[in-house]
C-alpha cells in the first residue's frame, strides 16, 4: 500500500500501514465541495461543475493538545482557504494544475511537512473523474514530527487597527463609525477600552481583571451590531479577515501567549491597540481626542476626528 493509499485510507489501514514506524499528526479536510468553471473542452466552457476536495497535511509536532492553544496548531482553514483562493483567482484547464496549487498553497506553512490532495469532477461522468497527488517540502531522509513548531507569526494582509475611544463610541456618531469599518476597502482590526476607565494594574491578577473588563466591552458591541465579531488570538483574527468578518480585539489571551512583560494593561487602551499594530506591522488609527495624548508624537499613529466618521484610503 503506497503513501496516497494509506493517507486517504481507513483509519485501520492507517495505524496498520504506520505501526513499525513514527506515527505522523494529520489534519484533514474531507468531501468538500464547491463550483468552479474548469476544463479544458468546449462544453465545460461558461458552465460551473461541483469540484469535491480531499485534502491531508501531515503537520509537524506540537504542544497544541496539551495547551489548548489554538495558535499552536496548522488551522483547517489553511485548506480551505487554498482551494477557495485557487479558484477565484482564475480559470483554470487542468484538475492537475488546481491539486498542484492547493498543495502549494498548504506547503507555504512550514509546519506542513506534505499535503496528499485529490480532486474530482462530479458532474462529467455518472462517478467521478479526478487525480490524486502528494508534494513534499521535506526530503525522504529528514526526521519527521521531532521539532516543535513555531508559533505563527504572519500578520493579516493589510489590516488596520483603529482605536475607537468612547467620545466616538457613545456618541451620536457611533453607527456611522461602524458603517465606515464594514465599507472599508481594508481590513480593520477594532480596539475599545472598557466601559469605565480601569485603574493600573497593581498584580497580574489585577492586570488580567482589566483586560476582561475590555473584553466585556468588546463582546456588548458585537452583540449591539452583528457584522462585528469578537476575536481573541492570532488564529481568530486570521481567520475572521480572511472569512469577511470585522473583528473587535480581546487582548488577554494575545498578550499572555506572548510573555511580554512590556506590554501596556488596560488602564492605556489606546497603547494595547498600538502594541497590536506593532505585532501585526499594521497601520495605527486612533479616533478619540483624549486617548490620543497617551501616545508620543512619534508613535506613528494618525489620529482621526472622532466627530468626523470615516477612514482614510491605504
Amino acid at each position: 500500500m503506497d503513501d496516497t493509499e494509506t493517507v486517504f485510507g481507513a483509519l485501520h489501514l492507517r495505524a496498520s500501514a504506520t505501526h513499525s514506524g513514527v506515527l505522523t499528526d494529520r489534519i484533514s479536510v474531507r468531501d468538500y465541495v464547491r463550483l468552479a468553471e474548469i476544463g479544458a473542452f468546449a462544453s465545460e466552457r461558461g458552465v460551473e461543475q461541483r469540484l469535491r476536495f480531499n485534502v491531508v497535511l501531515e503537520v509537524m509536532q506540537h504542544a497544541a493538545a496539551v495547551a489548548d492553544d489554538v495558535d499552536q496548531v496548522v488551522s483547517y482553514d489553511t485548506i480551505t482557504s487554498a482551494i477557495d483562493r485557487i479558484l477565484d483567482a482564475e480559470r483554470l484547464d487542468l484538475l492537475e494544475t488546481l491539486a498542484e496549487r492547493i498543495a502549494r498553497g498548504c506547503l507555504a506553512d512550514i509546519r506542513v511537512l506534505r499535503a496528499f490532495v485529490r480532486v474530482e469532477k462530479l458532474d462529467r461522468i455518472p462517478g467521478a473523474l479526478g487525480v490524486e497527488i502528494v508534494r513534499s517540502q521535506i526530503g525522504a531522509e529528514t526526521p519527521r514530527l521531532h521539532a516543535r513548531a513555531p508559533e505563527p507569526d504572519a500578520p493579516p494582509s493589510h489590516a488596520d487597527v483603529l482605536f475607537l475611544g468612547r467620545d466616538a463610541l457613545d456618541g451620536p456618531r457611533a453607527a456611522a463609525w461602524l458603517d465606515a469599518v464594514v465599507t472599508c476597502s481594508r481590513p480593520v482590526i477594532i480596539c475599545i477600552g472598557a466601559d469605565q476607565p480601569v485603574a493600573a494594574a497593581r498584580s497580574n491578577k489585577s492586570r488580567r481583571i482589566g483586560y476582561l473588563e475590555i473584553e466585556q466591552a468588546a463582546l456588548a458591541l458585537a452583540d449591539r451590531d452583528a457584522r462585528f465579531e469578537v476575536v481573541a488570538s492570532r488564529t481568530e483574527l486570521d481567520w475572521a479577515i480572511e472569512a469577511g468578518l470585522h473583528p473587535i480585539w480581546a487582548p488577554a489571551r494575545m498578550i499572555e501567549a506572548a510573555r511580554d512583560p512590556a506590554a501596556p494593561d488596560a488602564s492605556r487602551p489606546v497603547a494595547l491597540a498600538d502594541w497590536l499594530s506593532r505585532r501585526l506591522d499594521g497601520r495605527l488609527l486612533i479616533a478619540s481626542a483624549e486617548a490620543a495624548a497617551d501616545l508620543p508624537e512619534d508613535a506613528g499613529a494618525l489620529r482621526l476626528d472622532p466627530a468626523r466618521p470615516g477612514l482614510p484610503l491605504p
